[in-house]
């Protein structure tokens, strides 16, 4: 018989393996109580053969209206509460009290649960009927526990030229969310499957319905891999719809979450379920730990936007109650976040993920974190700032215990010296407290402290690992010689663009160029060191009123008619401006604001930034620019009128809002900065098809290297040469400012805690050998060591296996020498260039809209440098009008072939605009606004007719955006305002 190709093969295969491996029952269409979404029959079955005492004393199971009146109690339970907390918490029915509806899978301490858990119906429907009218509409199949259904399924087949499409398709036009099975929060998902790929939903409204890849990823993109034991999608009925997983789905991660809907105020429910590498991860980690036990390090390379936070919560539930040998591994559960507004993010997530509140706690402070670590708190919530603090109130009455430390967006402040404070305060080492300890003593024991915890397990969760990063908490291999590092899981930025969970930030990118002229204001041709002349000229530029007034036009015009006209998020867009500091910041948001109001846009900004700025002796905060508190800048953001987020070093990281759709950036990003700012952007939302970032200041070129780093998975190259710490003690030891016995003194009287006066004076005369003794070079040089060994010491001394007492001895002192350090003096010889200079012109043009194509390959970055050398860089004189001549090439790029006749040509425009007669006409009779539209009309006529004898200023005023506005700006102020006074 020839092979099954067609859509009812893949159902029968399927179904076939759910009943013959997994242990379903087949359960038969015409049982199914179209009134109740039930199967009734199985129901009942699971009740009499569980709670068949209980409910006969009360006559419930013999009475058939007792029976349809708990029929329709738990009906109503389920609309209220979803499917998901009714099979976790049963219903209560008087007499009866309590009744439950699915028995949980048995722990390690209670084996006697697995009987009951053994008594759990899973059935599988083909074929079902569901509507309630009596048509004879039907999926192809659902998925019943108990006799409640839990999930839907629609089949597609590539041999029959259809696919996950046609099933998403099929279940937006015919699947009708009205009908009582596909009710909000009644059954936990609903897969469109074929051959190859599978999606989900988990909230049918119609054409709004938006479905999720389910899906391994290949080649770390979209899809699945090439399944030499079957199809590619069948881990679904062979792994996930097993008893156990589909089980610890229900249990463990499935959950529906109240939100406060920004438009309407009013809440709404959001159901949960796992994307397939938040399963997998989250897993993987459980296993790993359960296997290996207390003490390793785990890095989770996921991208931004891909769902971390859920991923966490689900962690911190599920390791805090792991089991060995029927005892717990880990005592409590650290979450770490170093960004403020996750804070709450992510506690948030782990209270709604949990009926157990009462096992959460959230640290503000180091009481805090003691009570809760005292009364059993199982998970603990802390931001990164405010850990190392509440870290060094902690003393001997935790020794012993066993911790599990998550931490979110890991970084080198984590694994650096915020690592060594987590430990010295985690670590079970004893105090040193002693009196009767020597001096070597503590220092070993402060050597010891500084490794990572052997009583700690580390999961560092980040889209963007640094070098440091991945040493300390990647998994080492060997390759060609070289010890590197590489994370544990990975969920790569490709497959996340792929599958459509983030949007792809770079696909419009466009760059803006900048054209302006510095001119000299005094008479004499003064010298400056050209280096740092040119810096200052550039700083001059960016920060100057006019510039930023001018970009701040082009931002107003391009959010206004590029992304609120086109109807962008289904009009709902905002835009968020990057600015380089808060006095930028501010200017843009006054020239924003004033921009704005000029337009008569209905459309208001906000302003955000940290601490206070003070300008022509006024102090200014963010809460009184605003005029409302700092704390509901992200509240108010999603609420009308606000469109326009003004930001400097704020909101760049770790800010999650889907309503973001552009950005216009005004200051240097590289690297990390780069890829965190831009991905602010790349939340994916109903209606959101695409971003926009418009950048006044860097390269297409460093933007794309820096998303290449992070693309694919981040790989260490090689370790950090630890021998390389020798090679800078000993070049600080030729410098001859201290010697071994100054450093045991001032380490000596350090522990022993004497007074300052007998404290300073060794440091003070090193630091007097330092100033008197070394040259200019000398005392670069020096302090360059100095700061190069600190730095790359903090780090190694978590994460070498053996310590050294005499590099932690020589930490302890450089620490103390290095604020008495004076830095070389280095004359400004650019003093005063910033008077001489005026900024005559300035104009903007953006240049064409790229995608800039990633790399598809793994990125490979270095380990940390052990030496940053800094010499003394001889000044370069030059006069002030050659570097004004050489800042103009580098920086200006005016290019006119006919300047004159340009200028002459514009002079002559507005007279010719003001003789058209349709605008004359609405200047008298029409009022400002239908007169700038006629303006601009005519304008651009007045250009058409010019095409032959001036082609540049054609060109110019049809390819150049920001030249166009400001010279229909020029040409209607010239003319309105003139006919106006006459009239």
């Amino acid at each position: 018989m020839p092979t099954n190709t067609k859509e009812i093969g893949l159902e029968d295969l399927i179904v076939q393996h759910l009943t013959s491996q997994n242990g379903y029952e087949l359960g038969i269409a015409s049982e199914y109580i179209r009134s109740s979404a039930f199967d009734e029959g199985r129901l009942f079955r699971f009740l009499e053969t569980t709670q068949g005492t209980k409910l006969s004393q009360y006559g419930i199971l013999e009475s058939e209206k007792k029976r349809e009146q708990l029929a329709t109690r738990i009906q109503g339970e389920i609309e209220k509460r979803g499917t998901i907390d009714v099979l976790r918490n049963g219903v209560n029915f008087y007499p009866a009290g309590n009744i439950d509806l699915y028995y949980f899978q048995p722990s390690e301490k209670n084996p006697a649960a697995k009987a009951n858990f053994e008594k759990n119906i899973f059935s599988v429907t083909r074929q079902l009927m569901y509507a309630q009218s009596g048509s004879n509409e039907a999926l192809d199949f659902c998925i019943f526990i108990n006799g409640l259904p839990v999930i839907t399924a629609e089949l597609k087949n590539q041999f029959t030229h259809q696919n996950y499409e046609n099933a998403i398709e099929q279940y937006k036009k015919d699947r009708n969310p009205r009908e009582l099975l596909f009710h909000f929060g009644r059954c936990i998902v609903h897969f469109a499957i074929d051959d190859s790929e599978i999606h989900m939903c988990t909230k049918l409204e119609g054409q709004n319905s938006w479905f999720l890849p389910f899906n391994k990823g290949y080649k770390d993109g979209a899809g699945n891999p090439p399944n030499p034991a079957g199809l590619k999608t069948d881990y679904l009925w062979t792994h996930t719809l097993t008893k156990n997983e589909l089980s610890d789905i229900i249990e463990n991660y499935a959950q529906i979450l109240e939100e406060k809907d920004p438009d309407t105020g009013k809440t709404k429910r959001k159901q949960i379920f796992p994307r397939y590498h938040q399963l997998s991860v989250v897993r993987a980690l459980l296993a790993d730990a359960k296997e290996n036990g207390v003490g390793k390090r785990y890095l989770i390379q996921h991208s931004a936007g891909s769902g971390k936070s859920n991923s966490i919560a689900w962690l911190a539930l599920q390791i805090v109650s792991l089991e060995k040998n029927g005892k717990a591994l880990f005592d409590s559960v650290i979450v770490i976040t170093d960004r403020v507004n996750l804070d709450n993010q992510i506690k948030g997530t782990i209270k709604g993920f949990t009926q157990m509140s009462n096992t959460i706690g959230h640290a503000e402070s180091a009481e805090d974190l003691r009570k809760l670590l005292t009364n059993g708190k199982n998970i603990i919530i802390s931001t990164i700032h405010k850990f190392p603090y509440i870290l060094d109130s902690i003393k001997d009455e935790h020794k012993g215990q066993n911790f599990a430390i998550i931490i979110d967006e890991a970084h080198s402040s984590q694994s650096g010296r915020m690592a060594g404070s987590m430990n010295v305060v985690l670590n079970s080492a004893p105090e040193y407290e002693n009196e009767t300890e020597s001096i070597e003593d503590i220092i070993n024991n402060i050597v010891e402290k500084r490794k990572m915890l052997k009583n700690a397990s580390y999961f560092a969760f980040t889209a963007t690992p640094k070098n440091k990063t991945l040493e300390t908490f990647g998994v080492p291999y060997e390759d060609e010689g070289k010890i590197k590092h590489r994370p544990f899981h990975e969920y790569t930025m490709k497959q996340a663009i792929q599958e459509g969970f983030i949007l792809d930030v770079l696909q419009n990118y466009t760059p803006v160029k900048s054209y302006f002229k510095l001119i000299k204001k005094v008479e004499n041709d003064p010298e400056f060191d050209k280096r740092k002349a040119l810096k200052k000229l550039k700083a001059l530029v960016e920060r100057d009123i006019y510039p930023i007034s001018q970009k701040a036009e082009i931002i107003v015009e391009h959010f206004h008619t590029q992304v609120i006209s086109p109807g962008k998020i289904h009009g709902k867009a905002r835009c968020m401006v990057v600015c380089r500091d808060i006095d930028a910041a501010i200017k843009y948001y006054n020239t924003i604001s004033k921009a704005l109001e000029n337009r008569k846009s209905q459309y208001k900004a906000i302003i955000a930034f940290s601490g206070e700025k003070e300008i022509a002796g006024e102090t200014f905060t963010e809460s009184s620019i605003n005029k409302f508190p700092s704390s509901q800048i992200e509240k108010k953001f999603k609420e009308e009128p606000y469109r326009f987020l003004v930001v400097a070093n704020k909101f760049q990281t770790g800010y999650d809002e889907p309503l973001l759709h552009t950005m216009y950036v005004d200051k240097p990003l590289s690297d990390i900065k780069a890829v965190q700012t831009l991905s602010r952007l790349n939340r994916a939302y109903p209606g959101k098809y695409d971003t926009f970032v418009l950048d006044f200041f860097n390269d297409s070129d460093i933007i794309k290297q820096a998303f290449d780093r992070y693309y694919k998975t981040t790989i260490l190259s090689d370790e950090t040469d630890v021998n390389k710490l020798y090679d800078l003690i000993r070049e600080m030891e030729d410098a001859e400012v201290f010697t071994t016995n100054d450093v045991n003194k001032v380490v000596t009287d350090y522990l022993s805690g004497v007074e300052r006066n007998r404290f300073d004076p060794t440091l003070d005369s090193c630091a007097a050998n330092y100033e008197n003794y070394l040259d200019l070079d000398g005392q670069i040089k020096f302090k360059s060591s100095v700061k190069s060994y600190l730095r790359t010491y903090g780090f190694l001394a978590s994460i070498l296996p053996i310590g050294n007492p005499e590099w932690e001895k020589l930490s302890i002192f450089l620490n103390y020498l290095l604020p008495k350090l004076k830095s070389p003096d280095d004359d400004d010889l650019a003093k005063g260039i910033l008077s001489a200079v005026d900024l005559e012109s300035y104009r903007a043009e953006a240049l064409t809209t790229i995608n800039i194509i990633l790399e598809d390959e793994d990125a490979e970055i270095n380990p940390i440098p052990t030496k940053d050398p800094k010499g003394i860089v001889e000044p370069e004189m030059d006069r002030l009008s050659h570097i004004l001549e050489e800042f103009q090439n580098l920086w200006g790029n005016i290019k006119w072939n006919d300047k004159d006749r340009i200028i002459r040509d514009i002079k002559e425009i507005p007279g010719r605009v003001a003789k058209d007669e349709a605008y004359q006409n609405a200047i008298k009779n029409s009022d400002r606004e239908n007169a700038r539209l006629e303006s601009e009309r005519a304008l651009k006529k007045v250009i058409d007719s010019m095409i032959e004898d001036n082609l540049e200023l054609y060109r110019l005023y049809v390819d150049n955006l920001s030249f166009r506005k400001e010279l229909e700006s020029l040409v209607f102020n010239a003319t309105y305002e003139k006919d106006c006074s006459k009239a």
